[in-house]
């Protein structure tokens, strides 16, 4: 039985490659889709024009089924949005912000809706919102987070039970093996952030790819609690944050420490040590860097052989 969310989006597995801002450009989004997954354009990071430009080379180079993840808080989301509608996209992740805004606007000009969600309520507010599909992304996630921290293996069975709509879970994925996990846990399919950012066609700077591939357990952490829980690598910039927040900073100096593209800063620039670098925990397991198509045939293979090896278990 072909899973359900290969038949919403027309793909041949069901790998989501997450949307991340300065990591996921034209390049990545259609390696990923045409390696049988479905990659997402990171608009987040990206200006009205630029965002123009990545979906048209997008198109030129691929001819499977693509989409843009676009984050609702963003200051141009009306010209994105508009962007999106004109170049015929037809798919649209959104995240951090109410999906009522642009939900059915998105899906008057045809455009399937997937929104991110960290919790249960917010899983409720999206299926009354008439989204098609969305992620359900645990605590383990790099970039932005759920402040109830709450973990992919106790989130997704939660989400799955009170909710009719597909559900897309993230958060710790970085393998076949957590694939078929999640599967067992109501997922109908995957999306994947910090395994692509360490790829060949990932935008990302060379230094933090390099940087993501010698992360060890235990060396990213989630922090800026008081303004928008995000999950880092911990670096001098990582250590300013913690230090004021444990001081009990206040959300302007907090503020005026983050100040502004520290995340183009350290992703997209390379800044290792004065720039933000957002990756999820399972860094620590990825060790080298591949290109998209040889990370997509790798998880299928292991995820065909989990399958197999649960079955055989006797209880």
């Amino acid at each position: 039985m072909k899973p359900v969310i290969c038949n919403l989006f027309n793909i041949k597995y069901p790998i989501i490659q997450a949307g991340m801002i300065w990591c996921s450009g034209w390049e990545l989004a259609s390696a990923v889709s045409d390696a049988g997954g479905l990659g997402l354009i990171g608009s987040g990071s990206m200006y009205p024009d630029v965002l123009r430009e990545h979906i048209k080379k997008c198109k030129q180079t691929t001819n499977k089924p693509f989409g843009v993840n676009v984050p609702l808080l963003y200051p141009n989301i009306e010209e994105h949005i508009k962007i999106i509608i004109e170049e015929g996209v037809k798919i649209v992740f959104t995240s951090a912000g109410n999906p009522k805004t642009w939900t059915q606007h998105l899906k008057q000009h045809g455009i399937t809706v997937v929104h991110v969600i960290s919790n249960v309520k917010f899983a409720l507010k999206c299926e009354e919102a008439g989204v098609d599909a969305i992620v359900a992304e645990g605590f383990e996630a790099g970039g932005h987070n759920g402040r109830e921290e709450t973990t992919t293996l106790v989130l997704l069975p939660m989400v799955k039970k009170a909710i009719k709509i597909p559900m897309i879970a993230a958060g710790g994925i970085g393998s076949g093996a957590s694939m078929a996990a999640a599967f067992a846990l109501g997922a109908d399919g995957v999306q994947i952030g910090s395994l692509f950012v360490a790829t060949e066609e990932s935008s990302a700077h060379p230094n933090f790819k390099e940087a993501v591939i010698k992360t060890n357990e235990g060396d990213t952490q989630l922090t800026l609690k008081q303004l928008t829980p995000v999950r880092l690598i911990k670096n001098k910039f990582f250590k300013e944050i913690d230090e004021a927040e444990k001081r009990g900073a206040g959300n302007e100096e907090l503020q005026q420490i983050l100040g502004r593209a520290r995340a183009k800063k350290g992703m997209f620039e390379g800044d290792l040590e004065e720039g933000e670098l957002e990756i999820g925990q399972i860094s620590g397991a990825i060790k080298k860097i591949k290109p998209v198509a040889l990370i997509i045939e790798e998880l299928i293979k292991e995820f065909k052989e989990s399958i197999e090896s649960i079955k055989q278990l006797e209880l």
